[in-house]
This record gives structure tokens, sequence and C-alpha cells, in this order.
């Protein structure tokens, strides 16, 4: 094994020890706010921009069992987050995106998409893809969307979860109509 194959091996089996400890990344965290929607069911589309530690708009409207297209744009330096959770969540995703951060996976305003490829836990199917239904992770000047269905009330926000931007600010309101 050459050099570089060994770093690449020893870093995926760092990071899988660091995943396995704290959990999956990918499996959905959006318990408690909802559930994946179908295009089909979309009934309006809400555009978010996401700025460097605020978003516009600052809180959303909602239906109960509304099913909603966001078409997220970061328009910051930064990679940003757009997640729809509840508070509690958002809290135990933030210690998951530390991990992105300290294992070099963010980068301030850009994204090792080669790290969040790699199997963190050597097959287990856990990842750093950052591919929950409820979530997007963006580089500055990217976009996407997600389909999400509000099938409960409840206390519910969509926040930024990378280290130290929520703590600024970077979330809103989900209310309810």
């Amino acid at each position: 094994m050459n050099a570089s194959a060994f770093l690449v091996a020893a870093t995926a089996m760092t990071i899988s020890a660091t995943v396995s400890a704290a959990g999956a990344h990918s499996g959905g965290h959006g318990g408690g706010s909802g559930e994946p929607g179908k295009a089909s069911e979309v009934s309006r589309t809400i555009n978010v921009e996401m700025h460097d530690n605020y978003y516009e708009p600052e809180s959303i409207e909602v239906n109960p069992g509304e099913t909603v297209r966001f078409v997220i744009e970061n328009k910051g330096k930064l990679v940003h987050e757009f997640n729809i959770g509840t508070p509690d969540m958002h809290e135990a995703h933030q210690e998951e995106m530390m991990m992105m951060v300290e294992h070099g996976v963010i980068q301030g305003g850009t994204l090792n998409h080669d790290m969040m490829e790699m199997e963190m836990d050597m097959g287990n199917g856990h990842s750093m893809k950052h591919d929950d239904p409820n979530s997007v992770l963006l580089e500055p000047g990217k976009s996407k969307e997600i389909v999400w269905k509000f099938s409960e009330q409840g206390n519910i926000e969509f926040a930024c979860n990378v280290p130290g931007h929520y703590q600024a600010g970077m979330y809103g309101d989900v209310n309810f109509n």
C-alpha cells in the first residue's frame, strides 16, 4: 500500500469511528417536522435565500398537511445549510456538522465532495453525504430544491447547523396557519 492509499484508509477509519460513535449523518433527521413530499402534491413554491448568517424570508407560514417546494439558493460567501426540523433535532445535528468541519468536509466556502462520497464506516451505509430529505448543504452560488410535507404541527424551524451559524441567528420559524 503506498503512502497516499494508507492516508486515505487511515482517514476513513478515523472518520468511521467518529461517525459510529456519534450516529449516522444520513438517515433522516426530519422526525417531528413532517416528511418528504411528493412533487405532484406541491401547493406552492417558497424561494429561500441564504446569506452570511441569515435567511430571506426570516419565517414562513404553512398549513398543516401542506406540501411545499423550497428553492434554496446560497447567496453568501460561506457554505450554508437549510434544514427543516425541531430545535432539539437541530441541536443534535450541530454535533454532526461539527464533525464535518473537523474532518475537512466543510472548509469555509467550499465542500470536499470526495470526502462526502467516502463510506465512513466501512460498509454500514453511514456517510457524510448530507443527503437527508429535509436538508440541503450548499456552497456559495449553488441552489437546490426540497419538497416537504408539513404533516405535523409543532415547534418547527429551519436552520443552518454549520458550526456557529445557528448561534449567530441563522434560523427561522415555521408558523402554522
